[in-house]
């Protein structure tokens, strides 16, 4: 992961709020007004996705953020900022304020039970199909 697309991200949510970033799990969060809100992996910013954001994202093809554990691929409620959102701060702003709405609504119930991250490929995945 790119430390000047860390700082870009940055830059593109500061209008938001107070912007910091922690490394985690390969990955870093991203927290605006200490809401996690976002993650980066890989060089692509995902927001944060519920049930009253996602069907957003799903709209224009935004994929959800994936990761393989034990041979299985798993997939979590991040969904990728669109491409063209990062070149526009207004863009960016509005996607941004989705993920950072749910945060706040996770926040507001925190005894809501969060979905655990789902298989996305029920069987074992190949060497070849890994890499």
């Amino acid at each position: 992961m790119s430390s000047d697309f860390v700082a870009y991200v940055h830059e593109l949510l500061a209008p938001l709020g107070n912007v910091r970033s922690k490394r985690m799990f390969g990955g870093v969060g991203i927290y605006i007004n200490d809401l996690f809100c976002a993650l980066i992996a890989d060089d692509y910013l995902y927001f944060k996705g519920d049930d009253e954001n996602e069907a957003e994202f799903i709209a224009v093809d935004c994929p959800p953020f994936t990761y393989e554990k034990e041979g299985q691929l798993f997939s979590m409620r991040y969904y990728r900022a669109p491409d063209e959102a990062l070149d526009n701060p207004h863009e960016m702003s509005r996607w941004a304020r989705l993920g950072l709405a749910a945060a706040l609504r996770k926040a507001a119930n925190p005894k809501a039970k969060a979905k655990k991250a789902q298989p996305k490929v029920s069987k074992k995945l190949s060497p070849t199909q890994l890499s």
